[in-house]
C-alpha cells in the first residue's frame, strides 16, 4: 500500500488572489501525484490545510483536490477550523467536539486524532481525546495502526517551532499509546521541513509541506534579541510516500520538481539491473 501524504498547505494566505503562491504549490505537488509513476493509493492531508479556517478557502482546496481519484483523508491544524473543515470534506465528522475518526483498510487502519487548540499554536490533546484514542486503540490491539496528527510530540531542534518534551499534552499522548504494540507509525505535519524520529517505541515522520519551508538553523533562539537569521525559504514544495509493507512502514521524501534525469533504464543500465536484482534471493 503507498500512501503519499501532504501538509501545511495554507491555502488562503494571500486571500482572494487566484494566483495565490500556495495555491501554485500545492498544485505543483498534485500533479506529481496524480501525473508521476507513484500514484497512491490514498493521500492524508496532515493539517493547516488553510491559512485562516475560512469556508471559502476550504472550498478551493475541496476544488483542487478534485482531480485526485483517490480517497483524502485530512486532519486539523492549529491554522484550521473543525466546522468549516468538516463542511467541505464531508468524509469526516466532529466527534464529541473534535476531527478524530478511524480510517478502516485491508488489514491495517489509520486513526486520524486532533490536536487544534484554537488561538494556541503549539499542540493540544485534553483527557478526552486521550480516552477516545485509548479505547480505540485497546478495541483492536492486533491491527497494524498509524496515527496521524498535526503537531509532532518531540523536540525537532528548530528552537521557535519546537515541542517541549515535558508540556502536558505530550504526557497525555504518550499515555494513550504505551503498551500498544501495534502502533507502526506516527505521520505529522507542522513543521514545514522532513523529520523522522524514534519516540516511545515507534517512529514518527514529519512531512515537509507544500507551502514554504521553514530553514533549518538549530542554534538556540533569544525571543528578546533578533539576530536575522533565515526562518522561511523558497525550497521547493514537498510531499512525502509512506510504503506500507507487511515489515512496516518505509517513508520517502520527494518535491514536486522534477530534477534532471542522469540515467535512464536502458540497455546501458541493463546489466547493472540484472546484476543487482540477480542477488536476491529467488
Amino acid at each position: 500500500m503507498l500512501i503519499a501524504q501532504v501538509t501545511d498547505i495554507h491555502l488562503g494566505f494571500d486571500p482572494g488572489n487566484a494566483d495565490e503562491l500556495n495555491r501554485i504549490r500545492l498544485d505543483r505537488v498534485l500533479d506529481a501525484l496524480t501525473t508521476g509513476p507513484n500514484r497512491p493509493d490514498l493521500l492524508l492531508l496532515s493539517g493547516d490545510l488553510t491559512d485562516n479556517g475560512d469556508a471559502a478557502s476550504y472550498a478551493r482546496l475541496a476544488d483542487a483536490l478534485g482531480r485526485c481519484d483517490f480517497p483524502v483523508w485530512p486532519c486539523v491544524g492549529n491554522h484550521d477550523d473543525r466546522a468549516n473543515l468538516a463542511a467541505h470534506f464531508p468524509q469526516v465528522s466532529i466527534e464529541d467536539g473534535f476531527i478524530q475518526y478511524i480510517v478502516p483498510l485491508a488489514g491495517r487502519r489509520i486513526v486520524v486524532i486532533d490536536t487544534l487548540e484554537p488561538g494556541r499554536h503549539g499542540g493540544a490533546f485534553c483527557a478526552r481525546r486521550a480516552a477516545w484514542l485509548a479505547a480505540t486503540l485497546d478495541a483492536d490491539r492486533a491491527t497494524p495502526t498509524l496515527i496521524m496528527m498535526h503537531h509532532p510530540p518531540v523536540e525537532v531542534g528548530i528552537d521557535w517551532m519546537n515541542t517541549h518534551p515535558e508540556e502536558p499534552w505530550v504526557a497525555r499522548f504518550a499515555a494513550a499509546i504505551a503498551g500498544r504494540d501495534n502502533v507502526a507509525g506516527i505521520v505529522c505535519g507542522h513543521i514545514h521541513r522532513a523529520i523522522v524520529a524514534p519516540w516511545r517505541g515507534t517512529t514518527i515522520a514529519v512531512c515537509s509541506s507544500s507551502a514554504p519551508q521553514l530553514a533549518l538553523d538549530l542554534r538556540p533562539m533569544d525571543p528578546d534579541a533578533p539576530d536575522d537569521r533565515a526562518m522561511v525559504i523558497a525550497d521547493a514544495p514537498g510531499y512525502a510516500l509512506h510504503r506500507w509493507g507487511e515489515e512496516g512502514i518505509v517513508t520517502h521524501f520527494a518535491t514536486a520538481d522534477a530534477p534532471p534525469t542522469l540515467a535512464r533504464f536502458d540497455g546501458r543500465m541493463q546489466g547493472l539491473v540484472r546484476m543487482t536484482m540477480g542477488e536476491r534471493p529467488a
